[in-house]
């Protein structure tokens, strides 16, 4: 199943810490972040990107929703 986007965050910090809830509750979740290896600030660059696969997107939505 191709990966969709379930969140897009400020800071690494912020996108590490939703990743972690989506961790304890068992979904797979990955981080995409083009900030040219630290160069350019997150906020010029889209931020950082909370990725899931496609099958894990409604349970991801839930453990988020919840926060």
């Amino acid at each position: 199943m191709p990966p969709v986007r379930i969140g897009s965050y400020p800071s690494r910090l912020e996108a590490e810490m939703a990743q972690g809830l989506l961790r304890s509750a068992g979904v797979s979740a990955w981080l995409v972040a083009d900030d040219a290896g630290g160069a350019y600030p997150f906020q010029l660059s889209g931020g950082v990107q909370l990725m899931v696969d496609e099958a894990d997107q409604q349970r991801a939505e839930d453990v988020l929703g919840a926060e």
